[in-house]
């Protein structure tokens, strides 16, 4: 008698323990499995593709306040102040090779660290929900100290920089695989992960 008590003491437990399980696993067959997170893999510059003539930038953008030529790099830099990016106002510069655009960089007006900080955090979360998560990523630790995110895309590099420690602005720059691979050497491209 004692073994049939015993056995069906086990045979409840079991039952009350598996039960649960198999209710469970019956309701994961019947919910859909979600879709993972798409994100942009494409890099432009202003919405210019990469190999825009000068000319063609020119005519959306209209003249531009500076041109250098940057003859060690092989490289032209136009400038336009005024351009607003994400609500904020830049500076914005593009650089040019034989090919047409190869990158560019906004440097973001702020006056205040409270709204340098913001537009560094605002930018940075734009980026991250085009482009995704990315373990080039640094996030913020304690204030006023240089923060920087970047992507490393197949179709071109993104980095978001500030430094409020040296008063620098919230800088973003984008660049070709051509121009990233004559600044960098060849690294490897980092896709994004869920």
């Amino acid at each position: 008698m004692n073994s049939n008590i015993w056995g069906y003491s086990i045979k409840k437990f079991l039952f009350m323990f598996l039960l649960p399980l198999a209710v469970l696993s019956a309701a994961d067959k019947n919910n859909k499995v979600e879709e993972p997170a798409s994100y942009e893999t494409k890099v432009t510059f202003h919405g210019f593709s990469w190999g825009t003539s000068t000319a063609d930038v020119i005519k959306k953008m209209g003249k531009p306040l500076l041109r250098e030529e940057w003859e060690d790099h092989g490289l032209t830099v136009l400038a336009w102040e005024n351009v607003e990016v994400n609500g904020y106002t830049t500076y914005m510069l593009a650089y040019f090779s034989q090919s047409g655009l190869q990158g560019g960089t906004y440097y973001f007006l702020t006056y205040t660290t409270d709204e340098l900080m913001r537009c560094y955090s605002e930018v940075r979360q734009e980026l991250r929900d085009r482009f995704g998560p990315t373990y080039l990523f640094d996030g913020i630790v304690r204030e006023l100290r240089p923060y920087e995110s970047a992507w490393n895309l197949p179709s071109g590099y993104v980095c978001l920089k500030v430094n409020a420690r040296e008063g620098d602005p919230v800088m973003l720059w984008y660049t070709s695989p051509e121009l990233t691979k004559k600044i960098y050497g060849d690294i490897k491209p980092v896709t994004t992960k869920k």
